[in-house]
């Protein structure tokens, strides 16, 4: 370094040490940053955070520890592969077929030049793993849809559900939530024992070892994993800063393009060929902006009259359609129509008459007249077929079309047939930004892309003015168009039809032709009508650089005056020729045809306009320049009067005048405005070296001109060329670079001649001139301009001897160039600031000369051979490298010096040191072709010393100032692209990227780059300095030490980086600004994108001292094995070797630290952006495909280990997905305590989500063995941080239900808080009931849903605000995200289970196991309760059982609570839709049984917390589906019957019991809220639940309570006595377990007088808890004064039901009790109460009623579980069918709409085939209580024949046809005995029919019932005390009035007036009979007791009785006593028919 120069001395150099002194003053107050992180190391190698350590010297590094692994995957990330760079020189892509290159060949070296830049190859570097980088990184991209294919759907429970259970609360289900089959309302042990299991999980109850299980478990659980975690995350949704895009490929500029298809013109009348033009007009910019685009729509038969004139018609000429572009679009833009016709005698007006007075429709009329007119035009035809005459125009205003915004004006009628449009083009023009402000100012942002296809008729033309044929005039013309009271509407019009198709180009058309005439691809075929691209004259400039040749000239003849012309000259045109000489036959065939002739002519006509002497031209022509251009090329006018009569001896033409324009002055293109002298006769000799004009001045002897010497003829010269610049500054360049190539003086400028030795300061001044020239000329040449200063700093040109340094002043005015491009086209910009047209310079076009492959001359660049190089051979000496020479300073301006003699100059170039590696490469050419002695000093010399352009740039940015070096800096991106390039390419073409880094460049530039880049980040940190600025510095900066890292000394780039990072952290000392530390993140990040981040992260190495050259510690192939060799802790922690080895991810992972540290607050603002930084890190590393390998993942994963901590210490900050106030576990440190109080959740969701991601893909890929042994070392309190953080990971990534999203989805206007309360209800649901408590207590409305939690709703705290913001997804798009979020949910909880399991291993050892494994078991529950996945759920359960199988203390003793949560969480899963997560929960739940039954032999504990949880899991979830729990139940069952180990034990049983019971309660619990309305459904499942809690007495009482009390707010008071008794006989059985007293009742038995329902209180089965055990009857009814009480309010409320003989019963159980405790008092009162009891039955006796029955049929799917279902209901005494009628169908009615519900009317056996599937029906019947003659003798009174009944009974008649009525003879009747499940009165009003039997009588049955019901009602009114006679009489006229049909006499007239054939019949005869026989009888008695009744008044009533009996006794008699004589034969035929008598009752049994 002695030789470091002046200026690099005077860089300041902050020594480290004092910066580390002022931060450690700053941040010594803050133990969180001066953390001693590394506890091994002694203080003072202790580095704060926030200072960069010094970095390990990386190529030293490399070098000393060579790699153990030979190859392989983890070889790969020790070094840079040796393919990284390459330089690739691709063809660019030619448009055309033939690449557009002038014909003439490159004669000019300038044209030559040009051409080159247009055609050479780009020459690209391509860093070959760049697209790896985390700048494209394909998480940030659509590329992660990619990478998702092929993703397993995950089924989630949440996403399962049926329909009717999404939340619409208003048509809620009416019988049930879900669709259960038939009987689960049943409930019965039939139904579960029919049901199906659910398969059984293979050796669940194998005993096999932990081990072997926790192996198994883990091999499930890592089999098929998704390898990328990231891919599943939803990508940041930012722009990656380090993103460099790389730049569009140059290309010719199209602005938006426009078909226009002519299909047709039509006229009126057809006697002539119309020649029509096409051109774009932009009114406001008054500026035509297309050429014109000619076309022929003539028939064949019309193009014949023009024969003799016509050559060969090219087939370009032949085009219809054209492709117009518009860079600018704006609502001026017309397209305007310009019709012309062949000259004819007479004006426009005359001409055009017979086009607007003749009608097609009136040809035949008019034959005559346009015969004529048809002949004549055949004579203009041939005689004047050259010339052409103006006849009509229209025009279209393009917008109308494109926005289709009403018709066109009045006189042209659109017709919109639509078609499909072609697909969008994208409008890459690129403005200028003045321009684009114009363009997108008010209305004006037009667009042309996305339009509809539209065909237009136009019917109306205007006919040509001939005085106004101007563009003025157009102009005006069209202003006035947009006008409704258009001038132009009050013209006649001239009526035509012309037809176009306008629609946007598409993007690739066929058959198309270039302005140029050049067939663009794909060309298929050459025979096929082309389409014209019709150039544009962009309205205002367009910047975009040239690449494709063009030379064209566009000739505008605007006006002649030749009014003061002599002699006759009226029809006058105008021949056009372009000359290279002046011979007549000099006239090149450059001039482009119209339509229908030769593609090109040697000359050309403008319209004539008749009898004008002063005509206006609208004649545009176009002229194909040669590339190379001489001083005899000019332009010939030659002026011509037409002579359209045809007279004797009058030439057709006459010439009139001449004038022209030579095409150079000066060497450069003459263009511009004309206003031409015209001279009367043929120009003199070599007048075409002479301007016209010139001659105003100077007028040649002899010569005549027009209007003495005036200007009188205007033209217009447009050149579009890509060849002349026409900009004077960028000439002068070029021509003084040229003359200096050619080495051709004296130079010729303009007016100057530049001699030799004046060259060098009129190249320097022309140099600084360029400044000065146009900017849109510098755009179009910016390729070739750039390449040209480029080749003057590599080689500095010998002018007369002397090399001239033209370095600075190229330099200069690069940046010149550069800051004018950034400042006027702030437009076309990127977002670092690049401008797109000098990024795509870099990356395509610049190159270092003489590097190009294909380049045919030495010189690369525009050299000829006179730079003298050499080309790169493949065998080139090592010695003639590039190398600068050390003592040459030639490159400084100041010290140049002057050689005397070649000798000298060879001394002086070779310098003091000689040796190969100073030589030049160039020098050894130049002496290689010119031999030493032949030159001399006065020689001319073009040997050029070379430099390295990168080195030289270098020098003159670190040596620039002023303006220069503020330029500089401004576009510091540029210089550093360009210096990168030029080192790839340096080192690619001398073959040095192999060599070692150290080596490649010498130290000058080294310290040149180390100036330059303290310089920038002292410019990043001047505090004033403008903001933009600085962030663009600081980027560019970034950039350039990222390219450097490919290139250069890697632990130089470091050193660079930490200079850098110094001077950010002394800056930070002095100004707290987070804007700094915001451009250091972003230096960081862009550093850190770098592709081989890992390798430069040496992930290999173990933090050993750095100098130990010991391989076998350095590296090994097995990572676990040497991790003993260093401190663990070291690589979890920030420790200065953590650092310095790991040098970027050191830094980045401090810069979190440092940032998210609470006491930071300053740099709150930072969180998201500094986890973004670690997120695209770890995201792209994820997605590489180099780290697929897993131990590859694991090295990688390592550069992140110290994340977990640094994440364990922002937990309190993070945001709390929780929905509930997260509370950290109760070790923590109180210090922890003040923290999370002050900063709990200042994150916010989105930035502590992507940490969280983060983190667990650290913990997915570190190294198990190593996570393991660092939680070892890690303290209780730190391993409960570490589970609290993944408790918090678990409601992070939980899965968000799909079905919410569709709901927000279908519904867009939902935007109520109260509905999005409702979703979050939805989506919290399966949150479990004690959550739900805890979280309802704590929030401060008391609601659940209290303010706190609407913050979910926000916006920015939603994870799935991407829903909320674009409601307008597509479904497919929905579901993917679906798919997308429960695969990361999935894996998510995967990898939280896997750190699970680790920990779960690491303190099994340990004597701290019980508080850590229960926060495990948080975790694990937590999990449990979130939306999981199938598959998630199934491993989780599996490590729920190898946890419980290893601890079952933890769960049964230490953690009880977590026992009922953990059952909760299984009943739960046990309910699920689906199969596998129902099997895997079955499993656990029954091994959980089975664990606590094998520790206490029974498994009370689990049999209560199940049942519990059941019941509170279900009172508070909606989406309960029985059918699948009964699976579940069923599954359990199996399991139980499986279990063979267990068999002979009570468990079976136990089990089968609980799970009887739980089967139950489901389904009622979940019913109960929904049927508040209905009482009996509500009592049934309130009794169910009663039932289900068989086997927890205290639940089951309450219950009981509950019902009882329902029961008497109804007034049901018998019912609410049973629930009363059936509770004190349940207290009673526990009592009598508990103490053992004689005169307590014994259990249940002593209470079934009261009651015979009441047994099933007892409690028998052995699996039954015990009541001494933990808790269990502790309740205040379970003592003797709770049993006393429940007897006493039972008395009461049968007392109040008037059952007051219960009320004996009641007390008769308790006067024991008092009696044994000698209460007298109470004896007294229960005496008095029986007392009291006793009377009323006696007062009431015969007037009490208690209860009427119905049975109630309930038949429709609507009912659900209540379809086809049977009861009998108790209704209040006296109730009529219609009331009880009318409230059911009022009920279910209101329910399910009135005209859903039909009452069935009849009490038929319904077939429910029959019935309407959509209703709902009801069958209600009255039925009475039914005795079997042996229980009559019991039932006595009439409470006897009301209580305890079980059977009822309904008779229904009906005929063998179906009706319901008949005749005597064919009516039958159907007795129903109904049977229930348990007696009235009961716990509740209606029961179900458990039996059904049906007795079906015959006619004569059914007679013989009659006749004995008849009797008996009469006998009854006979004997009745006190007699009723009219009671007596109503039943006397029912029995012998005539009047009766069907009455007594009738039945015997039908059943006795024959004996029966069927013998089966015989006794029923004879049985009928005999009643007949008894029935007359009876009547007699009635008669004569009436008789005895009656008064005086009815004595004629009873004769009339009297007179009936015996007219009825008469006709009965003969029946009556007719005997069957079979039935009196001996006894034993007697018997044998009894037999068969007694079957003859057809019964039908229905269960």
């Amino acid at each position: 370094m002695a030789e470091r120069r002046a200026f690099a001395q005077k860089i300041s150099r902050t020594v480290a040490a004092e910066v580390r002194k002022q931060i450690a003053g700053q941040y010594g107050g803050s133990p969180q940053l001066f953390k001693n992180l590394n506890v091994g190391t002694t203080t003072s190698n202790t580095v704060p955070l926030t200072e960069a350590v010094e970095p390990v010297d990386f190529e030293e590094y490399l070098i000393t520890h060579p790699p153990i692994v030979e190859s392989g995957p983890l070889r790969d990330l020790i070094e840079f592969p040796p393919d990284d760079i390459e330089v690739i020189y691709t063809p660019r892509e030619c448009r055309t077929v033939v690449q557009a290159v002038p014909e003439e060949g490159d004669t000019d070296p300038h044209v030559r030049d040009c051409v080159r830049s247009y055609t050479e190859d780009w020459a690209v570097v391509n860093r070959k793993y760049h697209k790896l980088g985390t700048g494209f990184n394909p998480n940030t991209l659509d590329k992660q849809k990619e990478r998702q294919k092929g993703l397993p759907k995950q089924v989630f429970e949440a996403d399962e559900m049926p329909d009717n259970s999404s939340y619409q609360d208003d048509q809620r289900r009416s019988m049930s939530i879900d669709d259960t089959p038939r009987g689960s309302w049943a409930c019965s042990i039939f139904d579960l024992k029919n049901s199906l299991p659910d398969a059984l999980l293979p050796h669940l109850l194998d005993r096999a070892p932990n081990e072997e299980i926790d192996r198994h478990n883990e091999d499930q659980r890592k089999a098929n994993r998704h390898r990328e975690l990231f891919a599943l995350h939803p990508a940041l949704d930012e722009e990656p800063i380090e993103r460099h895009c790389v730049p569009e490929v140059p290309k010719e500029h199209f602005g938006q393009r426009l078909l226009v298809k002519c299909l047709s013109l039509k006229f009126e009348i057809e006697i002539e060929p119309i020649f029509a033009s096409l051109a774009l007009y932009d009114v406001k910019e008054k500026k035509k902006i297309s050429e014109n685009f000619f076309f022929d729509l003539n028939s064949e038969q019309t193009k014949a009259m023009l024969r003799p004139h016509i050559q060969t018609a090219a087939i370009s000429t032949l085009a219809r359609s054209a492709i117009f572009s518009i860079t600018y679009p704006s609502q001026d833009v017309f397209l305007v129509i310009k019709l012309e016709k062949v000259l004819q005698q007479g004006d426009i007006g005359e001409c055009a008459e017979p086009y607007m007075v003749f009608k097609e429709s009136d040809a035949a009329k008019n034959k005559e007249k346009l015969e004529k007119l048809r002949s004549q035009s055949e004579q203009f035809c041939q005689r004047l077929g050259r010339y052409r005459m103006p006849f009509a125009w229209t025009a279209i205003h393009l917008m109308n079309i494109v926005n289709s915004a009403g018709s066109l004006e009045r006189d042209t009628e659109l017709e919109m047939k639509r078609k499909g449009s072609w697909s969008e083009r994208r409008n890459s023009s690129i403005m200028g930004r003045r321009s684009l402000e114009r363009t997108t100012s008010g209305d004006e942002s037009c667009s042309l892309t996305g339009f509809r296809p539209a065909t237009l008729t136009i019917t109306n033309f205007f006919k040509q003015e001939g005085d106004r044929l101007s563009d003025e005039d157009l102009y005006k013309f069209l202003a006035d168009m947009r006008r409704p009271s258009s001038v132009l509407r009050r013209l006649r019009p001239i009526t035509a039809q012309l037809k176009l198709d306008i629609s946007p180009a598409p993007e690739n058309p066929h058959y198309c032709l270039t302005p140029d005439l050049l067939q663009v691809k794909p060309y298929p075929d050459s025979r096929v009508r082309p389409t014209r691209e019709i150039l544009e004259f962009p309205a205002r400039d367009v910047y975009v650089p040239n690449t494709t040749y063009r030379n064209l000239l566009y000739v505008n003849p605007q006006s002649l005056n030749f009014a003061n012309r002599q002699g006759s000259a009226r029809n006058i045109t105008v021949k056009v020729q372009f000359m290279n000489g002046e011979d007549p036959s000099n006239a090149m065939p450059v001039i482009f045809g119209k339509s229908s002739c030769a593609d090109f002519s040697k000359e050309a006509y403008t319209a004539v306009v008749y009898h004008n002497r002063s005509p206006d031209f609208h004649d545009e022509i176009k002229i194909k320049l040669p590339a190379s251009l001489s001083d005899h090329h000019h332009i010939l006018f030659t002026f011509y009067h037409v002579s359209c009569q045809q007279k004797q001896n009058t030439p057709l033409e006459t010439p009139v005048g001449y004038t022209w324009i030579p095409m150079l002055q000066n060497g450069r293109l003459r263009t511009g405005h004309f206003c031409l002298p015209v001279s009367l006769e043929k120009p003199p000799q070599s007048y075409s070296i002479y301007s016209s004009i010139g001659f105003l001045k100077v007028p040649l002897p002899g010569m005549k001109w027009v209007d003495n010497h005036r200007g009188v003829f205007n033209v217009e010269v447009v050149a579009v060329s890509t060849i002349h610049t026409q900009d004077q500054y960028l000439d002068k360049f070029f021509a003084l670079v040229h003359a200096l190539d050619e080495h051709m003086f004296p130079v010729r400028i303009g007016d100057m001649r530049i001699m030799e030795n004046n060259l060098e300061a009129e190249l320097k001044s022309s140099i600084a001139a360029l400044n000065s020239s146009q900017l849109e000329p510098v755009v179009r040449f910016l390729h070739l301009l750039l390449d040209k200063l480029v080749l003057l700093v590599v080689r500095p040109p010998v002018i007369a001897g002397q090399i001239v340094n033209l370095g600075q002043a190229s330099f200069e005015v690069m940046a010149s160039i550069v800051n004018r491009l950034h400042k006027y086209l702030d437009t076309s910009q990127d977002m670092h600031g690049r401008n797109s047209l000098l990024s795509s310079y870099i990356h395509y076009v610049f190159r270092l000369p003489s590097t190009d492959p294909n380049s045919p001359s030495p010189g690369g660049l525009g050299g000829s051979v006179h730079y003298a190089t050499m080309a790169r051979s493949a065998v080139r000496p090592a010695s003639l490298n590039l190398n600068r020479s050390r003592s040459l300073s030639n490159s400084n301006p100041d010290i140049s010096g002057t050689p005397t003699s070649p000798d000298d100059e060879v001394r002086s170039i070779i310098g003091s040191k000689v040796n190969c590696n100073t030589f030049s490469v160039w020098f050894c050419c130049f002496l290689f072709l010119f031999p030493s002695p032949s030159l001399s000093p006065h020689f001319f010399m073009f040997y050029h010393h070379t430099q390295l352009f990168h080195e030289e740039l270098a020098l003159q940015w670190v040596v620039s100032s002023g303006s220069v070096r503020e330029g500089a800096l401004q576009q510091a991106w540029f210089f550093f692209e360009l210096m990168v390039k030029s080192i790839i390419h340096h080192l690619y073409f001398t073959d040095r990227l192999e060599s070692p880094r150290k080596n490649r460049f010498p130290e000058r530039f080294m310290d040149d780059i180390t100036a330059l880049v303290s310089t920038i980040a002292d410019n990043c940190f001047i505090p004033q300095q403008d903001l933009e600025l600085v962030e663009r510095l600081n980027t560019s900066l970034a950039f350039f030490l990222n390219d450097l890292l490919s290139v250069m000394d890697r632990g130089f780039v470091f050193t660079l980086i930490r200079a850098y990072w110094k001077q950010v952290s002394t800056k930070l000392y002095t100004v707290q600004n987070p804007t700094l530390e915001s451009l250091r993140l972003d230096f960081l990040r862009i550093v850190c994108s770098h592709e081989h981040y890992v390798t430069l992260n040496l992930p290999c190495s173990l933090l050993t001292p750095p100098a130990s050259p010991s391989p076998s510690v350095s590296s090994s192939s097995g990572f676990s094995t040497h991790v003993q060799d260093q401190k663990i802790a070291n690589m979890f922690e920030l420790s200065v070797p953590f650092r310095e080895q790991h040098y970027l991810a050191g830094l980045v992972l401090s810069e979190l630290s440092v940032i998210l540290d609470p006491d930071n607050e300053g740099m709150f603002g930072l969180h998201k952006k500094v986890v973004s930084v670690v997120h695209n890190l770890l995201s792209s590393h994820d997605s590489d495909p180099r780290y697929a390998d897993p131990e590859v993942k694991a090295r990688v994963a390592m550069l992140y280990l110290p994340l977990i901590g640094i994440v364990m210490e922002t937990l309190p900050q993070l945001h709390d997905f929780t929905g509930k106030d997260f509370i950290f576990h109760k070790s923590y440190h109180t210090e922890y305590f003040a923290v999370a109080s002050r900063q709990h959740g200042s994150f916010t969701a989105e930035s502590s989500r992507s940490l969280l991601i983060c983190l667990l893909w650290v913990l997915k890929n570190a190294d198990e063995l190593v996570l393991q042994k660092w939680f070892t070392d890690l303290s209780v309190s730190q391993l409960n941080r570490l589970l609290d953080l993944l408790y918090l990971c678990v409601s992070c990534f939980e899965y968000k239900v799909t079905s919410t999203v569709n709901i927000l989805k279908l519904n867009p206007c939902i935007k109520s808080k109260d509905m999005k309360a409702k979703l979050e209800e939805a989506i919290l649901g399966s949150i479990g009931a004690r959550q739900e408590m805890v979280r309802r207590k704590r929030s401060p409305s008391g609601s659940a849903f209290g303010s706190q939690e609407n913050l979910r709703w926000r916006k920015d705290m939603t994870h799935w605000r991407q829903n909320s913001e674009k409601m307008d997804k597509t479904r497919a798009e929905l579901e993917h995200e679906a798919l997308i979020d429960g695969n990361l949910a999935t894996e998510a909880n995967l990898i939280i289970l896997d750190t699970l399991e680790i920990i779960v291993q690491t303190v099994s050892v340990t004597e701290s196991k019980e508080s850590i494994l229960g926060g495990v078991l948080k975790v694990l529950l937590h999990s449990m309760a979130c939306n999981q996945s199938a598959l998630y759920l199934q491993h989780c359960f599996a490590t729920q059982r190898a946890l419980v199988s290893k601890f079952p203390e933890l769960l049964f003793e230490e953690e009880t609570e977590q026992c009922a949560d953990l059952c909760l969480r299984l009943l739960r899963s046990c309910s699920s839709s689906i199969s596998t997560i129902r099997a895997h929960a079955s499993a656990s739940l029954y091994l959980l049984m089975r664990q606590n039954f094998e520790i206490g032999n029974n498994f009370a504990r689990v049999k209560m917390q199940v049942t519990m949880s059941l019941s509170s899991l279900v009172g508070t979830s909606q989406n309960f589906n029985e059918e699948f729990l009964r699976r579940s139940l069923k599954t359990i069952l199996t399991y139980a019957e499986e279990d063979l180990e267990l068999r002979e034990t009570t468990f079976p049983d136990q089990v089968q019991d609980l799970v009887f019971n739980l089967h139950m309660i489901l389904s009622d619990t979940v019913k109960m809220k929904e049927h508040q309305e209905d009482p009996e459904m509500l009592i049934d499942l309130m009794y169910r639940i009663a039932k289900g809690y068989q086997t927890s007495p205290d639940l089951r009482l309450t219950w009981l309570q509950n019902m009882a009390g329902k029961h008497s707010e109804r007034n049901n008071h018998a019912e609410a006595a049973q629930c009363l008794v059936h509770s004190a006989a349940l207290v009673a059985e526990y009592l009598s377990m508990l103490e053992d007293r004689k005169y307590l009742p014994v259990g249940c038995v002593t209470f079934q007088n009261i009651s015979s329902n009441v047994l099933e209180e007892s409690a028998v089965s052995d699996d039954v808890v015990s009541p001494d055990e933990e808790g269990i009857c502790s309740g205040k009814y379970f003592t003797e004064i709770g049993l006393v009480g429940l007897l006493e309010q039972a008395a009461a409320s049968f007392s109040m039901a008037g059952m007051y003989e219960a009320v004996n019963e009641v007390y008769k159980v308790l006067i024991p009790i008092h009696e044994a405790n000698r209460d007298a008092k109470k004896l007294a009162t229960i005496h008095g109460k029986l007392q009291e009891a006793f009377g009323k039955i006696v007062h009431q006796d015969g007037k009490r009623m208690f209860g009427t029955y119905f049975r109630v049929g309930f038949y429709g799917s609507k009912f659900g579980d209540l379809d086809e279902q049977e009861f009998v209901y108790k209704e209040p005494a006296i109730t009529k069918l219609a009331e009880i009628s009318h409230r059911l169908e009022g009920f279910y009615g209101e329910r399910f709409g009135e005209d859903q519900v039909e009452v069935i009317k009849d009490s038929n056996p319904v077939d429910k085939c029959k019935l309407d599937p959509n209703k709902a029906f009801i069958q209600i019947t009255y039925v009475e209580p039914y005795f079997d003659t042996y229980e009559m003798k019991d039932r006595i009174t009439y409470f006897d024949k009301n209580y305890n009944l079980r059977r009822f009974v309904y008779c229904t008649p009906f005929t063998l046809d179906g009706r319901a009525h008949g005749d005597l003879h064919e009516q039958f009747k159907r007795k129903t005995i109904l049977t229930t499940s348990h007696a009235f009165p009961y716990i509740k009003t209606r029961i179900n029919i458990v039996h059904k039997e049906e007795i079906i009588s015959t006619p004569i049955e059914v007679a013989i019932e009659d006749m004995q019901k008849k009797t008996q009602e009469l006998a009854f009114a006979t004997h009745q005390d006190p007699a009723d006679a009219k009671m007596l009489q109503m039943v006397l006229q029912g029995s012998v009035g005539t009047t009766v049909n069907q009455g007594p006499l009738e039945v015997a007239q039908v059943f006795l007036s024959e004996i029966p054939s069927d013998p089966k019949l015989y006794r029923h005869h004879n049985k009928l009979r005999l009643c007949f026989k008894d029935f007359t009888k009876r009547c007699e008695d009635a008669l004569r007791k009436n008789k005895s009744l009656i008064g005086p008044d009815q004595k004629e009533y009873q004769r009339e009785l009297e007179r009936n009996y015996h007219r009825l006794k008469e006709a009965l008699q003969p029946l009556i006593n007719r005997k069957i004589p079979q039935l009196y034969k001996p006894v034993l035929q007697v018997n044998s028919h009894r037999d068969s008598f007694s079957r003859m009752s057809l019964r039908k049994l229905d269960i």
